[in-house]
């Protein structure tokens, strides 16, 4: 074995920073966690940009790897798929997957931040230390700079070894990208996003179907409901910052009432305190980070949105973080515990499938305000379970891929298009699958797309 830190540090006890440390505490390793939050299991302030989030399978195998899924499947409330939502009031259900177990989940981010804490801390050697921000680095000492938010006090921390879990905005990745001369870009999405509960019913019942991502989809915007475990939904609208319809243009009840009632009337009616929460709640940005390099002179490594933040329209920025554990973890025993050579070989082979998954994200919003609710996208999403069910080993679609496999991100963006220009052709000119012409189906198919591992 080589270069094995003694004392690593890990800027941020998020989702990522914290499931890092449940795997790194597992090791052996000495490992304390600063975060700049007071701590979510004893203050209740907000787990981060968003309430819930959606579990899938990249993120439920690192879950598993590191011990802890069977805990967070207390949390977890399945969702089968889209339940789509007119402004005539009209349903209709989409399924994700063909398959019982092609499921996405509703969690919580808090409670699941919480339980992930305490998973690191059932570690001796794993520490965290609330209320600490890690300001900047220190290359030549090895010390990063920790301001004490209850006092403003600062001090000089020792590492051998830091790892940014430090988010979008994150110091560690600033201070590589400083020492690099690295390249980083922070691409503002022109629409935000607020969020609304929608309470339950009597007895706590959920309104409206409890296993769905409820979707009111709007051309240039949308409203999306995730199910809580309470009986309640977190509804989110995602909606342009300027121009009409626009957040700026909501600045009184009376407009917000007006926006609702005529956009999203069945949502409305069961929001009673609508207004109340659209006020009190901020609204916020979303956007994507593209940086590089992630590590710096074999001894410091960005993970998760410090790495590659991106749009939530794909729900893969907790998953995504979650396969960066796993993955490091994986090339850290390949490669003999050596860190420098891990980090290296981490990022050459994960700065790819990042730029991949951050451009299917912000395509799928396109997909979720506006395709689904066209024909043409309900064709092709037929004919491509079809093409599954006589394909399995070649043809799978893409959502499918990126949500419940854990291929590549880069290579689903690849077989994607692929399969997207082969739905095309055989859809020429078709409105209804039973016509396709299966025979060149399967040319496309064998010729156009390799098997799959």
């Amino acid at each position: 074995m080589h270069n094995i830190p003694h004392r690593i540090l890990v800027a941020g006890s998020g989702l990522v920073g914290a499931l890092l440390a449940v795997m790194l505490g597992q090791r052996g390793y000495q490992v304390a966690l600063y975060e700049k939050r007071p701590d979510l299991r004893k203050t209740r302030i907000s787990a981060g940009r968003s309430i819930n989030l959606a579990l899938a399978e990249r993120g439920v195998d690192a879950l598993k790897r590191a011990g802890i899924f069977s805990q967070v499947q207390t949390l977890l409330t399945p969702m089968r798929g889209r339940m789509l939502h007119a402004i005539n009031g009209e349903l209709e259900f989409s399924p994700y997957g063909q398959w019982d177990n092609e499921v996405i989940y509703s969690v919580s981010r808090g409670d699941l931040n919480c339980l992930m804490m305490t998973a690191a801390e059932q570690h001796p050697n794993v520490k965290i230390y609330f209320e600490q921000l890690c300001e900047a680095v220190d290359w030549e000492k090895n010390q990063v700079s920790i301001v004490d938010l209850r006092d403003n006090t600062r001090r000089s921390v020792d590492f051998s070894l830091l790892i940014g879990c430090d988010g979008a905005s994150s110091a560690v990745r600033q201070a590589i990208i400083k020492a690099t001369s690295g390249t980083s870009t922070y691409d503002l999405l022109d629409h935000g996003y607020k969020e609304i509960t929608l309470p339950a019913g009597p007895g706590n019942v959920h309104q409206i179907e409890r296993e769905a991502l409820h979707i009111w989809p709007r051309g240039g915007f949308m409203l999306i409901a995730l199910p809580n475990s309470d009986g309640s939904f977190t509804v989110t609208l995602f909606l342009p910052r300027k121009g009409s319809p626009s957040f700026a243009e909501l600045q009184t009840v009376h407009a917000v009432q007006e926006f609702f009632l005529e956009q999203f009337p069945d949502a409305c009616a069961m929001i009673p305190d609508l207004s109340q929460q659209f006020f009190a709640n901020p609204m916020g940005e979303l956007g994507t980070m593209r940086c590089y390099p992630w590590s710096y002179g074999g001894r410091s490594l960005i993970l998760g949105d410090a790495a590659h933040a991106i749009v939530p329209f794909h729900g893969q920025g907790m998953n995504a973080g979650f396969e960066d554990c796993a993955l490091l973890l994986k090339l850290l025993d390949e490669n003999d515990e050596d860190w420098p050579a891990t980090m290296e070989l981490f990022q050459q082979r994960r700065k790819q499938d990042a730029d991949a998954i951050a451009n299917m994200a912000l395509e799928n919003y396109i997909t979720m305000r506006e395709s689904v609710a066209q024909e043409t996208f309900q064709l092709k999403k037929l004919l491509g379970f079809e093409l599954e069910r006589r394909f399995p080993d070649r043809f799978v679609p893409r959502y499918s891929m990126v949500m419940f496999r854990r291929y590549p991100y880069a290579e689903v963006f690849n077989r994607g298009n692929i399969q997207n220009e082969i739905l095309d052709r055989l859809l020429s000119g078709e409105n209804d699958i039973n016509h396709v012409d299966f025979s060149l189906a399967e040319e496309l198919v064998m010729t156009r797309l390799s098997p799959l591992e």
